[in-house]
């Protein structure tokens, strides 16, 4: 493939069978307002189960930070129209973040109810346990619902394990986590 029609890292495009198009990238500080704005199109599930609490919408603190990672610890991710960062209508995000003292970073991935189930998410899984690999930690961990079956599922299939007894584990929630053999 000849350069100029490589993209730049951690850009990817998704075609999803509905026929929807996104652009994975890394995600930009232009992108809070959108993000607060498509905050409605995640489901009240989904957000409790990131947030662990019903939240109606996303802080303007929450926003920063989310947009602004460290990229020496963290990965931030998101599936949005391919438009300008700061027009793009963005329907998933996914985070990684390296835990200060160790080896291992948390994951977590919200995607909205109009693209679930179209494989955005192991999309997006994938890239973070390639981004985890490539900072050589030892295992790469998240908490998802006990009754988010298709996560539970996706985790599974990714070679995550699921532990029901880790003290963190808790509010209806499963710790799963995935040894990486970097």
């Amino acid at each position: 493939m000849a350069t100029r029609n490589r993209m730049p890292p951690w850009h990817d495009h998704f075609k999803a069978p509905s026929g929807r198009e996104l652009l994975i990238r890394p995600i930009r500080p232009e992108d809070a307002a959108p993000l607060q704005g498509a905050f409605s199109l995640f489901g009240p599930e989904e957000v409790r189960d990131r947030f662990l609490q019903a939240v109606n919408e996303l802080s303007d603190q929450t926003a920063e930070r989310l947009t602004h990672p460290s990229p020496k610890t963290e990965i931030c991710l998101v599936a949005a129209e391919p438009e300008n960062p700061g027009e793009a209508v963005v329907g998933a995000i996914a985070r990684a973040s390296i835990i200060p003292g160790t080896r291992e970073a948390e994951y977590a991935i919200l995607v909205s109810r109009f693209l679930a189930g179209q494989g955005l998410g192991r999309q997006l899984m994938r890239k973070l346990v390639k981004w985890a690999r490539g900072k050589y930690l030892d295992r790469l961990y998240g908490y998802v619902a006990e009754d988010n079956l298709p996560m539970l599922q996706l985790a599974q299939s990714l070679g995550f394990e699921r532990v029901d007894n880790h003290p963190d584990a808790a509010n209806g929630l499963v710790r799963m986590v995935l040894e990486l053999d970097t």
